[in-house]
């Protein structure tokens, strides 16, 4: 008997995209849109995925691709479900995709009307933690401590807590992921296309521009915020149930903050800050998932 070959996700990321080297978004796209399949509808908003995505007719998406203007990511993605349903086909699914500026930032009004009314589409927050399209200026996505054009240095503020307020929107399907576990990413999407409502991934892609690192390490350095608890992975479903999707080795954070030049300038006192951040943050969520239990 011949086997059979392996049968491979449909490549619906064409190559030629204008991503730079070592991109975690175009590593992030190109997983999910595997998983999604290329009977879809694709919305991205000015940002590094408009980029990468490319103006037609050289767009690199191999599904109809719409152009939003950046804080209107999710209303689109809604506008056009509901056309689609019209026309009777209800089985296309749409997914937006919108970085950290156009999701906890610029998008995030219109995000959650969206949410409230519980529209019909997968939105992809597409997390590199600045606004590295337009010159790597801060985002409220950006972690503490972090430089950036715009906090030279280092942030500030705490990092916004986007899952915690999609959760509170009472959505049906809500997920964190990354490029550094991709079966778990893939698996997520897969999961959210047979949920309807709204679905929310938020998805670290680490910029190794931004992030001051070689371009090779986007996939251990996202790896490596799962396995020291500064990016768990988890689900939510409808809101409260939590679920850990991995149980991290507990690394201490430096293994993570170490591989970065955007946090060169810390001090012994700071790394105790985000450990004990990290710390806090993870016994939190076992705390949530157990209730589930």
């Amino acid at each position: 008997m011949i086997a059979k070959a392996h049968s491979r996700p449909p490549e619906v990321l064409r190559p030629g995209h204008a991503a730079c080297p070592g991109c975690g978004h175009a590593i992030g796209m190109r997983m999910v849109l595997q998983a999604l399949g290329n009977r879809a509808v694709v919305v991205v908003v000015p940002s590094c995925v408009a980029v990468i995505s490319g103006p037609y007719p050289h767009a690199a998406l191999n599904v109809p691709t719409f152009h939003s203007a950046f804080e209107i990511a999710a209303p689109t993605a809604a506008g056009i479900a509901q056309a689609l349903k019209i026309q009777g086909k209800d089985d296309i699914p749409v997914l937006a995709f919108a970085g950290d500026g156009g999701t906890f930032d610029i998008g995030l009004q219109s995000l959650s009307g969206a949410a409230d009314r519980n529209e019909d589409f997968i939105y992809v927050c597409m997390d590199n933690e600045a606004y590295m399209n337009t010159g790597i200026q801060v985002s409220s996505s950006t972690p503490r401590y972090a430089w950036t054009g715009t906090s030279p240095t280092g942030n500030t503020r705490r990092k916004k807590q986007i899952m915690e307020i999609m959760a509170a929107h009472r959505i049906p399907y809500a997920a964190t992921a990354c490029i550094g576990f991709p079966d778990d990413l893939m698996a997520k999407v897969k999961s959210a296309k047979q949920v309807r409502g709204t679905r929310f991934l938020h998805l670290l892609s680490p910029c190794p521009t931004g992030w001051k690192m070689a371009e090779h390490l986007s996939p251990k350095a996202a790896a490596a915020a799962v396995e020291t608890n500064i990016f768990p992975l988890y689900e939510v479903f409808g809101g409260l149930d939590y679920v850990i999707n991995y149980r991290s080795r507990g690394l201490p954070v430096e293994t993570y903050l170490s591989l970065q030049g955007r946090y060169r300038h810390l001090r012994p006192e700071d790394i105790q800050s985000i450990q004990a951040e990290a710390d806090r943050t993870w016994e939190g969520l076992k705390k949530k998932a157990e209730k589930v239990c």
